[in-house]
């Protein structure tokens, strides 16, 4: 089974980081309202094969994707036979969304000095290549922002998995990808229709990336300006990176990506309520699981 393009995934931290049961009935219920794929984060590797090992068994149609596994964190042969067992297992309905995290994760973690991320994503991918199964080209993505880590996902793997991005980045990275590779962009949404409240929960859900410079550079690249990523965010860049407003506006924003070439869109919802439990270090409620119903018909009608 190879990952279906076409339809709306669901991106949760709540699925690496809730509690087991928590996040496995959530996965089934993604399940149940049609949503195609879930996607996963992870900070530190420790756990991640066992969650998505979890996850997967509780379900029997659903891809289940990481969104990224940091290769700083992970052993190639490690995860290569993690991924052979687990592919066996459940159909192929498991993607590995490989990415090379940031400076600060990484050095703060020890892990190393952040350096050369492009060649540190080849060598990585070399030693999935060398594994005994290997990690097949077509069953990997990679976390691809910059021109030079797109080529290398063109070059090496099914595609990439973009990360608050724009429909006009979408754009660009489907022309260096060509058509014929995957292209799954995170899509955050705020199904909030007051601009102020709207934006209030954006940025909360921004706060951490503005502080990551993978993340600054990009929308640099893209057009914003150092205005923009100061003291919160700008209105423009809030505006541009979530999408929020009623529901027709939302579909609107979503359409633009999948215009724009998105294969898949990996929606990631934000409400105040699951943002602030996560910022207190709590799991019951890390999902949004009122708009997964809701924009549920919108979404994979």
């Amino acid at each position: 089974m190879t990952m279906s393009t076409g339809g709306t995934g669901l991106w949760s931290s709540g699925l690496r980081f809730a509690g087991t049961d928590e996040a496995v009935a959530a996965a089934v219920r993604a399940e149940e309202l049609g949503y195609a794929s879930v996607w996963l984060p992870d900070v530190d590797g420790k756990g991640l094969f066992d969650r998505l090992s979890a996850l997967l068994s509780a379900t029997g149609r659903i891809t289940v994707a990481t969104g990224i596994l940091n290769l700083w964190m992970n052993d190639p042969k490690t995860v290569a036979e993690r991924y052979a067992e687990l592919t066996a297992a459940h159909d192929g309905r498991l993607l590995l969304g490989i990415g090379v995290s940031h400076a600060p994760v990484v050095e703060g973690a020890g892990a190393g000095v952040y350096a050369r991320p492009v060649a540190r994503t080849a060598e990585f991918l070399d030693g999935l290549d060398a594994a005994s199964p290997p990690v097949p080209a077509g069953k990997r993505l990679l976390a691809a922002l910059g021109p030079r880590m797109l080529d290398l996902a063109r070059e090496r793997t099914a595609g990439a998995h973009s990360y608050l991005v724009t429909p006009e980045h979408t754009r660009a990275a489907r022309a260096a990808l060509g058509a014929d590779r995957l292209l799954v962009p995170e899509v955050s949404v705020v199904a909030e229709s007051d601009p102020g409240r709207a934006r209030e929960i954006a940025r909360a859900g921004l706060a951490f990336y503005l502080t990551l410079p993978n993340y600054v550079n990009n929308w640099l690249r893209s057009g914003f300006t150092e205005d923009d990523v100061a003291g919160g965010g700008s209105d423009r860049l809030v505006d541009e990176l979530v999408a929020w407003g009623d529901d027709e506006t939302i579909a609107a924003r979503l359409q633009a990506f999948r215009d724009a070439g998105a294969d898949q869109l990996a929606v990631q919802m934000w409400d105040g309520d699951t943002l602030a439990s996560f910022r207190r270090g709590e799991t019951q409620a890390g999902f949004p699981l009122a708009d997964w119903e809701r924009l549920a018909p919108l979404l994979n009608g």
